[in-house]
């Protein structure tokens, strides 16, 4: 909204209608208070030229630099070329400017519409002539430096931090932020909902110790690594969050999708990640041992790994059992037909016919719990990988590391060719994937310990999630659903057992 400082007076010479850009880069509270000193004294420049300022253009927390489009610049570029003023006012050539093709745009339409350019911190530029052309390019020269080498600063402090295990900011990491006993004073925006003024407040707030471990949180990490490795499911996680009544650190319900991005963090293993790279360890508690984070790492990116998107199977044997029927390679799916209240398993390729599900499931749970509770089930267990030394691997492997970060330094300094580089890195890397291979063997659990030599197997049973359950069902029990017999069984019920087949695996 166009703003009058002085009535319209007439000059004989001289502009007298103004236009005012204001901009500042980062507003990290939404107060304005750049921008607003900035206009305060481009306004008090032209008032003691007796100018009249037509409009003024806020562009806030956007930076000329990053390229990004200026909405309110772009828009003072269209008024000035349909003649709306005759000078800008700046507080500094590099409020309107840190970009030389855009400064060069600003210059060819200052020279077709007679535009001057008036800054509170460099003075008059006069963009017509060949002297206003050349200081307003050095100046704009000055500025893109002082961006970039800003930008390089800023970078490398935080690689400095991300090296040091330092936290860099930002939202709090779910495993993380121990409060201190001290407080610091947060300063942010907020709006009033009924008449839309806008406001700034001062809070205190907690200083968290981001090196410490919040206990529940950090069990939970370990308990979904866990879970993982013994064949369950990111869901069945998400479930066991959800019961405990954990949130995210922005106070929502845990999903799927954020579930699997918190158990792929390196940060677990306390590994220092620096522009998605690892960069060595870090200085905070770790939540899990690196061979563990490993082997949820390469489960989670298996690209073998079988996940639904959809709907996630509620029964015991869904997709798992067959059908038994002559030629039919298909599994059968718990489903409702018609107007039965009962699920039951039926084929894919819809033979017709069906199982109760429930009972199916009852007289499968009870052949596994039953085979578990036998004395010799220990030996069940898959033996563990043999001569896998998982320290000397972890070592390795941050050998390995070291050795792909020494000959990036070589390169960037010229001591070594690109073809050495990638000679040296690739083989590096090959290396480093066996090792990673090997520690996540390592820390693979079978999905029968916890079940195995426990006192109460079937008590063992019903505290894992579903998803551990049918991977204990795969790893131990071929079954093949035959079609069942008509009329009454010898026992007197309908149900055919002696249609089930099944098979133990091991």
């Amino acid at each position: 909204m166009s703003r009058r400082l002085r009535s319209a007076v007439n000059v004989a010479a001289g502009p007298t209608r103004a236009v005012i850009y204001v901009r500042i880069s980062q507003d990290r509270t939404g107060a304005h208070l750049g921008v607003d000193r900035q206009r305060e004294d481009c306004e008090a420049l032209a008032e003691r030229n007796d100018w009249d300022v037509v409009e003024v253009y806020v562009d806030n927390d956007v930076s000329a630099y990053s390229g990004k489009k200026r909405p309110r610049y772009q828009q003072m570029l269209t008024d000035l070329d349909d003649g709306l003023a005759t000078v800008v006012i700046a507080w500094h050539t590099d409020r309107l400017h840190r970009n030389l093709s855009e400064l060069e745009a600003y210059m060819a339409l200052s020279r077709a519409k007679g535009v001057v350019t008036h800054t509170v911190k460099t003075g008059l530029l006069d963009l017509a002539s060949a002297s206003g052309q050349l200081t307003a390019g050095m100046l704009g020269t000055i500025a893109r430096y002082e961006s970039a080498h800003k930008a390089e600063r800023v970078a490398a402090a935080r690689r400095q931090k991300a090296k040091a295990g330092q936290w860099a900011g930002g939202i709090r990491p779910f495993g993380w932020g121990v409060e201190t006993g001290k407080f610091r004073t947060k300063t942010e925006k907020v709006t009033d909902p009924e008449s839309g003024e806008q406001s700034v407040i001062e809070t205190e707030v907690p200083v968290l110790d981001m090196t410490k471990l919040v206990p529940e949180e950090g069990a939970a990490l370990e308990v979904g690594s866990d879970m993982i490795l013994s064949g369950g499911s990111i869901r069945g996680w998400v479930r066991w969050l959800a019961d405990k009544g954990l949130l995210s650190t922005t106070g929502k319900a845990i999903e799927p999708p954020s579930a699997r991005d918190l158990l792929l963090r390196p940060r677990n293993a306390g590994i220092a990640i620096y522009q998605g790279e690892e960069i060595g360890r870090g200085l905070w508690e770790p939540a899990v041992s690196e061979p563990k984070f490993r082997a949820v790492v390469a489960i989670l990116t298996n690209p073998d790994r079988v996940t639904t998107t959809g709907s996630q199977p509620r029964w015991l044997g869904s997709l798992i059992y067959r059908c038994g029927r002559a030629g039919c390679t298909s599994t059968a799916r718990c489903t409702k037909v018609g107007g039965s209240k009962q699920p039951s398993y039926r084929c894919q390729a819809d033979h017709g016919g069906g199982r109760h599900a429930d009972r199916l499931d009852r007289y499968i749970v009870d052949l596994l719990v039953e085979r578990l509770s036998q004395p010799d089930a220990v030996d069940l267990l898959e033996p563990a990988p043999d001569g896998i030394n998982a320290a000397a691997l972890q070592l390795e492997s941050e050998q390995i590391r070291r050795r792909l970060t020494d000959l990036a330094g070589m390169f960037g300094s010229g001591q070594i060719t690109m073809a050495q580089f990638t000679e040296g890195s690739d083989t590096a890397r090959a290396q480093l994937e066996g090792v990673t291979s090997q520690l996540a063997r390592a820390a693979v659990t079978d999905p029968l310990v916890g079940l195995v030599g426990v006192p109460d197997v079937r008590a063992a049973w019903e505290a894992c999630d579903l998803g551990r359950q049918r991977t204990v069902l795969r790893a131990l029990l071929d079954v093949t659903l035959h079609p069942p017999r008509p009329g009454r069984m010898p026992d007197g019920g309908y149900f055919d057992y002696d249609a089930i087949e099944t098979r133990w695996k091991r």
